[in-house]
């Protein structure tokens, strides 16, 4: 079993005390760390072996014992050739989304249900209507629609695998079933929508209903597509997003998206698809889409610590949606390992794109060229608590500056002089990580001041973290972890004009406490902004 893993704060000096700490808030107990695992039993058919720590095991139970709650199954109509050839990518038939279902449920995991209402892969460029309804006519095709949802999740619901949330279309930004389906015909879009979350209702019983865009960090598109869903009176629970940082946009444009849609149409938001390389490596040697270029746009290097890095700061993104409206994310593929081919012979002729069968997806999973778990799967533990007798949650109170006070509720200053205490204070004027406000350092004349948190922990090992921004020119700014039972940890502030994330982790707290914080020596008009400051216990 992995260790949970956190997020934190800091900065140095002993001090004077303007402010006191409270409880620190729990992230939403339903939020979800999931995996989308389509490929995985054919992966397992082609002779693929997986473990953790050297110990082998069963792909999906490392993902679950390391904090993989969730797991996204997509189900296509008929992924069969009329000669009974496969199509590849997993062809994922109704009879082995069940027996990943009753997997999954079995280690305690929810399911995520993917209705792509096609035979074979749908994405914006691509909403292909099953070979059975391929002539039937628009009235026709909402009956076959209603009649199929209702279908395939009671089968489900007979096996033991009910779906807990059903996603009606996969990336259905252009339509789905197209032409019919296509969003320049919106009432007939409408009509097909409404026709499968009916069914998925008639099929089973408390289920979430999800609708699904690509392009997470495009906020007009996403404006445009759901006014049009509300217009046409479409019931819906979560807004589903795909986010690739390649392709998707800005970390920030993401944020921007999330908190806008989830405040306008009053739903929550899960990123229902999202990977990141973890090395250039091509573990099959037949391309990879994710090359060295893609880092550079990203801005996260090919690494298992850059693809961890990612991870963490889109979880932490997702959790600041306002009004507890982030529900979580999920990685695509993440055990996608071997010869098996995103698609066969059969399966390129079908949607007749002949790039050649390989899997083009390796080096994005969160296991090795050999199956060994990478280190990212920490991040599933921090946050969920699989594995680890931490809880997950942020040990600090207030730490994006939400709450008011003196500076901000839950927050010490010291000063090395009166005058030097106003140097610290909590302010909503420009760039903010996330929320509405931030703590800054500045003052007009030479300072040295410190803001920080005092806190009674269960011994354990600490991660601490916090987002910054940096003007430079200070003698000394950095963040800060001491008085836990050793010698105090520091990690500098770099100078940034973007917001920057800093880390100190393995802190190993002996003494029941810690104090936490930022200290800086700075000259006449020096400044240092800090949000999402975070302290988690990891193991």
């Amino acid at each position: 079993m992995r260790r949970m893993i956190a997020v934190a704060l800091a900065a140095a000096m002993g001090f004077v005390a303007f402010a006191t700490a409270s409880p620190a808030q729990a992230v939403r107990d339903d939020f979800y760390m999931g995996v989308d695992p389509g490929t995985l039993i054919d992966v397992e058919r082609s002779g693929v072996r997986f473990s953790d720590g050297g110990v082998q095991d069963d792909a999906l139970s490392i993902m679950a014992g390391n904090g993989a709650n969730l797991v996204r199954l997509r189900v296509w109509n008929n992924p069969y050739s009329s000669s009974g050839q496969p199509y590849g990518g997993g062809t994922n038939d109704l009879a082995k989304t069940i027996t990943m279902a009753q997997r999954a449920k079995a280690l305690g995991m929810d399911v995520l249900l993917d209705l792509h209402y096609s035979d074979f892969w749908a994405d914006p460029g691509k909403q292909i209507k099953p070979k059975a309804w391929q002539n039937l006519s628009y009235s026709q095709l909402t009956t076959a629609v209603r009649d199929y949802s209702r279908s395939v999740v009671s089968q489900m619901a007979a096996a033991g695998a009910t779906p807990d949330i059903v996603q009606v279309g996969n990336e259905i930004t252009n339509g789905m079933l197209l032409p019919t389906g296509s969003t320049s015909n919106w009432s007939q879009l409408g009509g097909l929508l409404k026709a499968g979350i009916e069914g998925v209702h008639q099929g089973g019983s408390g289920i979430e209903i999800a609708l699904h865009l690509d392009r997470g960090g495009n906020n007009a598109a996403y404006r445009t597509w759901f006014d049009n869903a509300r217009n046409q009176g479409v019931p819906y629970d979560i807004i589903a997003m795909s986010y690739y940082p390649y392709w998707h946009g800005t970390m920030s444009q993401l944020r921007t998206n999330m908190n806008d849609v989830a405040a306008r149409y009053g739903k929550d938001v899960l990123i229902v698809e999202t990977a990141y390389a973890h090395t250039l490596t091509d573990c099959d040697g037949r391309g990879n889409i994710f090359t060295g270029s893609h880092a550079q746009e990203s801005g996260y290097p090919a690494t298992v610590a850059g693809q961890t890095q990612f991870l963490r700061d889109l979880r932490n993104a997702v959790q600041a949606v306002p009004n507890d409206r982030g529900r979580g994310l999920v990685w695509w593929e993440p055990a996608w390992l071997g010869t098996t081919s995103w698609a066969t012979q059969a399966g390129m002729a079908y949607i007749n794109d002949f790039a050649g069968e390989s899997n083009s997806w390796d080096n994005q999973g969160l296991f090795n060229c050999s199956g060994g778990a990478l280190s990212t799967l920490d991040v599933f533990a921090e946050t969920t608590g699989g594995g680890d007798p931490g809880t997950g949650e942020n040990v600090l109170t207030n730490g994006g500056f939400e709450t008011s006070g003196n500076p901000a509720a839950g927050w010490s200053v010291w000063a090395q002089n009166s005058a030097d205490a106003n140097a610290v204070f909590r302010e909503s004027r420009g760039s903010v990580y996330q929320g509405s406000n931030k703590l800054t350092f500045w003052k007009g004349t030479a300072y040295t001041a410190s803001a920080y948190q005092s806190v009674s922990v269960p011994n354990g090992t600490y991660t601490l973290t916090a987002w910054v921004m940096n003007g430079g020119g200070q003698t000394a700014a950095r963040m800060y972890a001491k008085n836990f039972g050793g010698g105090e940890r520091q990690a500098g502030l770099p100078v940034t004009s973007t917001w920057t994330q800093v880390t100190i982790s393995g802190i190993q707290v002996t003494s029941g406490r810690i104090e936490a914080g930022f200290y800086t020596s700075a000259n006449a008009g020096n400044w240092i902004n800090i949000d999402d400051v975070r302290l988690i216990r990891t193991a």
